[in-house]
């Protein structure tokens, strides 16, 4: 499989509730994050996750659609 650089934001909508299983997910595709920055807006009571991946469509696929299912978390990916 033909491996691309590509780009996934992730918002957060419940830190307490969903960031667990967020992270847990990011962490099991770790092997394809080339990089991560997360900022909490505390005040509106969300968090924004942006990952830098370098994967084939699949892997892209099976991480954005893991994170989209959890609640309160809206995911939004695009590869170059």
């Amino acid at each position: 499989m033909t491996k691309r650089i590509g780009l996934i934001g992730v918002i957060v909508e419940n830190r307490t509730e969903a960031a667990p299983k967020v992270n847990g997910i990011i962490s099991n595709f770790g092997e394809i994050i080339a990089g991560r920055i997360g900022l909490p807006f505390k005040e509106k009571g969300k968090s924004v996750i942006g990952l830098i991946v370098e994967a084939s469509t699949d892997e892209l696929g099976a991480m954005t659609g893991r994170l989209g299912m959890v609640d309160g978390v809206k995911v939004k990916s695009f590869m170059v």
